[in-house]
C-alpha cells in the first residue's frame, strides 16, 4: 500500500516516487534470495549512491542531497518496508558521514563528498564486548605516536556490534586518548588497514544479508589528520549523532511495520473462513486497526522530532520518544501479522516470519529501549 504522506514540497514527492521504484525494482525482488543464503548484495549501495539515496540530509555544498530529515527519514521508511537490513545500513551510513560533516576541519571535508555520493559506505564503531549502553567505560586505546607528517594514533583494542563490518569503505571509530568520560576521541577510520582485522559475522536472528561484526585493533596506526574533532571530544561527538542515529532506526521500524500491515491486509483480502474472507470477520478485523493505529502513530512520533531538527529546536526527547514508540510497534506489528496468517505465519513460506524477527533488534541497537525510557525520565528531572 502506498503511504498517503503529507510532503513539504513538489521534490520531496518527486524523490518519494522514485525511492519507490528504485526499492520495487532493486530491493524487493532481492530481498528473500540474500536474507536466506545471508550473502551481501553487491553493487546494492553504489545503485542507491548513484541515485543520490546515501546523502540526503547533507547540505548540496558538500556532495549531499540538501534535504529535510522529515523526508530523508521517509525515504529511510520507504526502503525498510522492503528491506530492512538495507534501510538500517543506510541509516548507519548516513550516522557514520554525522562526526566529519558536523566537526570536521575543511580540509577534512574535502572527503565528504565521495562518502555521501555513495563512493564510499560507512560504518559506526562505538560500542564494544562490554562498553554497549555505557559508552563512557569503552577500553579500546588510541596511543600518540611521532613520526611524518605530524604523527599519528596507534589503536589497540576490540570494537563489536558494527554494521557493515568488514564491508564498509570508513568507519566512525570512538577510542580511549585518556581517562575518564573526557578520555575519548573520535577517528575517521579506514576500512581497511595492517594491524585491523575483522572477526567472523554475528549469527543473528535477522538483517542477515547485512554483516555486523567485531574489529580487532592491533597496534594499526592512523594518521594524525583521521582525528574528528579535538582530543577527548569523542563522547560529546558520539551523543549528538545519537538523536538523529535514533530517529534513523525509529523510521526503519515504522517501515517494517508498515510492511507486516500490508501483508497482513493483503492475505486477510485473499483468505477464507466460514464463507466469507477472514478481514471481514470482526476479531480479525479489529486487529488490523489497532496495527494501522500503532504504524500511523509511529510515524506521527518520528516526523515530530525530525520536524523539530529540521527548525533547529532541541529534539533529543522526541527522538528517544520516537526510537521507543516506533520500535516497540514494530515488534507488537509484526507479531500480530504473524498471527493473521496463522500456522503459515510461523512458516518461511511468507515474509511475515522475517519481519517479526527483524523488528526484535531495533528495540535493541542505537541504544535499547531501557536506556530511551532513561533519557525520557532525565529530561523531566531536569
Amino acid at each position: 500500500m502506498t503511504v498517503d504522506r503529507l510532503l513539504p514540497t513538489q521534490e520531496s514527492e518527486d524523490l518519494l516516487d522514485l525511492t519507490r521504484e528504485i526499492a520495487d525494482k532493486e530491493l524487493a525482488p532481492r530481498v528473500e534470495e540474500h536474507e536466506r543464503a545471508e550473502t551481501y548484495p553487491e553493487g546494492l549501495f553504489a545503485t542507491l549512491g548513484e541515485a543520490g539515496l546515501l546523502g540526503l540530509p547533507y547540505p548540496e555544498e558538500v556532495g549531499g542531497g540538501g534535504q529535510p530529515y522529515e523526508v530523508y527519514l521517509q525515504v529511510l521508511e520507504e526502503l525498510a518496508a522492503r528491506w530492512a537490513a538495507v534501510a538500517v545500513a543506510t541509516s548507519v551510513h548516513s550516522l557514520a558521514c554525522f562526526p566529519l560533516f558536523t566537526f570536521g576541519t575543511e580540509e577534512q571535508k574535502q572527503r565528504l563528498p565521495e562518502m555521501l555520493a555513495g563512493g564510499l559506505v560507512g560504518g559506526y564503531s562505538l560500542s564494544e564486548p562490554q562498553a554497549g549502553s555505557d559508552a563512557a567505560a569503552l577500553r579500546c586505546k588510541a596511543e600518540k605516536v611521532d613520526g611524518d607528517n605530524g604523527g599519528g594514533y596507534r589503536i589497540t583494542g576490540t570494537k563489536a556490534w558494527i554494521t557493515h563490518g568488514g564491508v564498509a569503505d570508513f568507519y566512525a571509530l570512538f577510542a580511549r586518548t585518556g581517562e575518564g568520560s573526557r578520555g575519548v576521541s573520535c577517528f575517521l577510520a579506514p576500512g581497511q588497514a595492517e594491524g585491523l582485522e575483522w572477526g567472523r559475522p554475528e549469527e543473528k536472528m535477522g538483517l542477515h544479508a547485512i554483516p555486523t561484526t567485531t574489529a580487532n585493533w592491533d597496534g594499526a596506526v592512523l594518521d594524525a589528520d583521521r582525528l574528528i574533532g579535538a582530543e577527548g571530544q569523542g563522547l560529546e561527538i558520539a551523543f549528538s549523532a545519537l538523536d538523529s542515529g535514533r530517529l534513523g532506526i525509529a523510521a526503519c521500524a515504522v517501515g517494517l511495520a508498515q510492511g507486516a500491515l500490508d501483508a497482513a491486509v493483503d492475505y486477510a483480502n485473499e483468505r477464507s473462513t466460514f464463507g466469507k474472507k477472514i478481514v471481514d470477520h470482526q476479531g480479525l478485523g479489529f486487529v488490523l486497526a489497532d496495527m494501522a493505529a500503532a504504524v500511523d502513530s509511529a510515524r506521527a512520533t518520528y516526523l515530530d522530532a525530525a520536524r523539530r531538527r529540521d527548525l533547529g529546536r532541541p529534539y533529543g526527547r522526541q527522538a528517544s520518544v520516537a526510537k521507543l514508540v516506533a520500535t516497540d510497534a514494530a515488534m507488537k506489528v509484526t507479531t500480530d501479522a504473524v498471527q493473521v496468517f496463522g500456522g503459515y505465519g510461523y512458516t518461511r513460506d511468507f515474509p511475515v516470519e522475517r519481519y517479526m524477527r527483524e523488528a526484535k533488534i531495533m528495540q535493541i541497537f542505537e541504544g535499547t529501549n531501557q536506556i530511551q525510557r532513561l533519557v525520557i525520565s532525565r529530561h523531566f528531572a531536569r
